[in-house]
């Protein structure tokens, strides 16, 4: 199975237990602006200790899911993963934080095909702020690389006003900036 299957029979199964969830990360900033190879997903998860082993016996034999590490994930805020065994392809399970912009970021979630499966995404808009986050905490080039593609696919159809709302809530504005300078021309 290719990563794109793998990561679209995952979201099937957390559909079948009921588990809201968005992919987000690179996945998602290669929906929307230039795909790059990438070794895991990140799926953003509504999720609770009561759903996991629903979720370990959906997953099945072909997946490595350490049930009681993903149940101390959740009381902790943590991640935990999924491993599909044949390939080594890794999806990060990261629970939806409790702050606004989370909420909001999940509440705009767009269906989008992946691997001929719809799937729920995180928007264009989304996905620039969080890579742009990212690439603060970690000073990852990378990540603010995927922010410019993004943005530079997607600048028609950008939000600009919900773009400079967020960068400035979550500090990330000079960041914003910086983009914005990098695609000046793109339109």
């Amino acid at each position: 199975m290719m990563p794109d299957e793998i990561l679209g029979w995952v979201t099937e199964q957390l559909e079948h237990c009921s588990i809201p969830y968005m992919i987000a990360g690179s996945f998602a900033s290669n929906m929307h602006g230039l795909p790059r190879t990438t070794q895991d997903a990140d799926i953003i998860v509504e999720l609770d200790v009561s759903s996991i082993d629903k979720l370990s016996q959906a997953l099945g034999e072909d997946f490595y899911f350490d049930v009681s590490a993903a149940k101390e994930a959740i009381r902790q805020g943590m991640i935990s993963n999924i491993i599909h065994y044949e390939s080594g392809f890794k999806v990060d399970l990261i629970l939806r934080k409790n702050r606004q912009f989370s909420r909001e970021e999940f509440q705009r979630r767009q269906l989008q095909q992946l691997a001929g499966k719809n799937c729920w995404f995180a928007t264009a808009e989304d996905t620039i702020i969080a890579k742009l986050e990212w690439s603060k905490m970690g000073k990852s080039e990378r990540q603010f690389f995927d922010a410019v593609t993004v943005a530079k696919v997607q600048i028609n159809n950008l939000d600009m006003d919900y773009l400079r709302r967020w960068a400035v809530d979550l500090q990330v504005e000079d960041l914003l900036n910086r983009l914005l300078d990098e695609i000046k021309g793109a339109e």
